[in-house]
């Protein structure tokens, strides 16, 4: 028997639905929120991330991708963007995950998991639409070597940050970030709670994983938009922040 999972977002975003389109619809736009992703503009256009296939295209307004794979999963990532009056936007997202061979025990903890990444990613858009729209980034990708289930993991890691046990939306602190040339850099606290912390600094989008969660490596996925933003430099350094180097 399938079993079927589906996540539904909206919300309002400042930006154009060109600004949007551009950050949900190429390459270029999704290294500012998301991961890399390649998407080639047309229906039948191949999807660089998990082999996926466009399977709506219609600028500016609606995409949709489709991933299939050989064990009987497959998921529908979908956006339709709307004009306001206002010059701004409004998104409706849906993810809709379908699994028609063997279900395994994961399920549960993939669904979860699946669940609250989409509200942190999509926070990420709303931050990346706001502060750094059109702006050239590097994704940069770095994680300890080990799964965890302790939630003191992370509680250390948030700690090392440098953020106080009741930290808050809004709070701003000094940040040394690891190899940066320029010194300590004042960020703000734009999202936080036990499975993600959002630090955003005045050329990054700062993103901190829990894999405690759901067993998995604590990770950093964050976003430079720096002029002089090298990702493979500053992959190496965070990999050796995060494993204790």
């Amino acid at each position: 028997m399938a079993r079927e999972f589906e996540v539904r977002r909206e919300q309002h975003l400042t930006a154009t639905p060109e600004q949007v389109w551009h950050a949900v619809a190429t390459g270029e736009g999704n290294l500012g929120w998301l991961y890399p992703m390649e998407v080639e503009p047309h229906v039948g256009g191949k999807v660089t991330r998990a082999d996926g296939t466009v399977v709506a295209w219609e600028p500016p307004h609606h995409l949709a991708v489709r991933v299939s794979m050989d064990d009987g999963f497959s998921n529908t990532l979908t956006y339709r963007i709307e004009p306001l009056d206002d010059g701004t936007s409004h998104l409706r997202m849906g993810i809709h995950w379908v699994h028609t061979g063997v279900v395994d025990d994961y399920w549960d903890t993939k669904s979860d998991a699946a669940e609250k990444h989409v509200d942190f990613y999509q926070h990420g858009l709303a931050e990346y639409l706001r502060h750094f729209a059109g702006r050239p980034a590097v994704y940069v990708k770095a994680g300890r070597s080990e799964r965890t289930e302790d939630p003191a993991d992370f509680a250390a890691l948030r700690r090392r940050l440098g953020l106080a046990d009741d930290a808050a939306v809004g709070d701003r602190l000094t940040l040394d970030v690891p190899g940066a040339d320029g010194g300590p850099e004042e960020v703000v606290v734009d999202w936080i709670n036990p499975d993600f912390v959002g630090l955003r600094g005045p050329d990054a989008l700062y993103r901190f994983f829990n894999g405690s969660s759901w067993n998995w490596p604590i990770w950093v996925g964050h976003h430079l938009f720096g002029e002089d933003a090298d990702d493979e430099r500053a992959t190496k350094v965070w990999n050796a922040w995060l494993n204790g180097a």
